[in-house]
């Protein structure tokens, strides 16, 4: 791609907000030349009004842009077409249609909009073909909205998209989700130190609505999630009741052949990873892969008949945030251009 599309990051200053400007600072076909966060921080350099979570050190690239305040024809002087939505749901509610209806190309790591029919909770390893969606909002005359799917239903999805062939008739999950998971500055010390929370609000739902939407299966899916005192990565304990009985080799041969769309910039080459090893996986390796966080990794893998078991570990904030919508963005841009 001989010239750069310029984008915008609205929330650029949140955890989430983070990864897409790290993600983006040096990405091949994405170029931020627009930020956004709350009024308190326009006009400041990003460098000097973020508060950096991230476990590495801040692109320079990126120190030194300025934020700005939400205004769409600024924007659409800027160049922009594509938007990373990184806002709390109850602004992007407001601000992801208004964008959309002013043409632009939002990629939205919000819930507000994931269940509207027309709208794609798109993981483009697991379900490609649903990103067509898009014309039923008026794509290529008008804007539209894709979403990705909740962090844990991401990894949970990955998991699960190489094996619906053997017919799925029950899936149940149970997670254990870092702090990150909250947002910044999430949870009060008090509440997680040397503690695990047994409750997320609206986790365990969303979990239910979007995997079915999303794999379109229609099955019992049944999960508890858990909050405990980890910075980054969601463990989660699977179990899936199958129509057919499969043997542990071949679902890890089915995980290996597993690369739908290994050609975009930030889809790992394996993207679920197995291993063997008697602790494996743990949170501690979010960031590992390449491209780091995007690979779901797999391990304690048992069979009771037709019932599967394993555990699965899951970057939240990169393949689970940031950097599923960037994947998507990238997924679109290759199947249709920008037009």
């Amino acid at each position: 791609m001989e010239e750069k599309i310029k984008v915008a990051v609205m929330g650029a200053t949140g955890a989430v907000g983070q990864v897409f400007m790290w993600m983006l600072a040096h990405h091949p076909w994405f170029e931020p030349v627009f930020v956004t966060a709350s009024a308190s921080r326009v006009g400041l350099k990003y460098a000097t009004t973020v508060h950096w979570v991230m476990p590495f050190e801040m692109p320079a690239h990126i120190k030194e842009i300025v934020v700005q305040e939400f205004n769409i024809e600024a924007m659409k002087n800027a160049g922009v077409k594509i938007v990373f939505s990184a806002l709390p749901s109850e602004v992007a509610n407001e601000a992801e249609p208004q964008l959309r209806d002013n043409g632009f190309y939002v990629f939205s790591n919000a819930a507000s909009m994931r269940y509207e029919q027309n709208v794609p909770i798109l993981i483009p390893e697991a379900n490609l073909t649903q990103m067509r969606r898009i014309e039923e909002q008026g794509y290529p005359e008008n804007g539209f909205v894709i979403t990705n799917a909740n962090c844990s239903t991401t990894g949970l999805a990955m998991a699960i998209a190489p094996l619906v062939k053997y017919g799925i008739k029950e899936i149940m999950m149970h997670s254990y989700q870092s702090v990150s998971g909250a947002g910044y500055p999430g949870l009060s010390s008090f509440d997680i130190t040397d503690n695990c929370i047994p409750f997320i609000k609206g986790e365990e739902e969303k979990v239910e609505k979007e995997i079915k939407k999303i794999l379109e299966v229609e099955c019992d899916v049944n999960c508890y999630t858990v909050r405990v005192p980890v910075m980054f990565g969601h463990l989660e304990a699977v179990w899936l009741d199958l129509e057919e009985e499969v043997s542990i080799d071949q679902i890890i041969e089915d995980w290996k052949n597993f690369t739908v769309v290994s050609d975009l910039p930030s889809s790992a080459a394996q993207p679920v990873e197995y291993s063997p090893a008697p602790a494996f996986p743990q949170p501690k390796y979010a960031f590992w892969g390449n491209p780091s966080g995007m690979v779901i990794y797999t391990g304690r893998l048992k069979k009771r008949g037709n019932k599967v078991g394993f555990l699965l570990m899951v970057n939240n904030v990169v393949k689970g945030a940031a950097g599923g919508s960037i994947q998507n963005a990238e997924a679109f841009v290759k199947h249709y251009g920008l037009r």
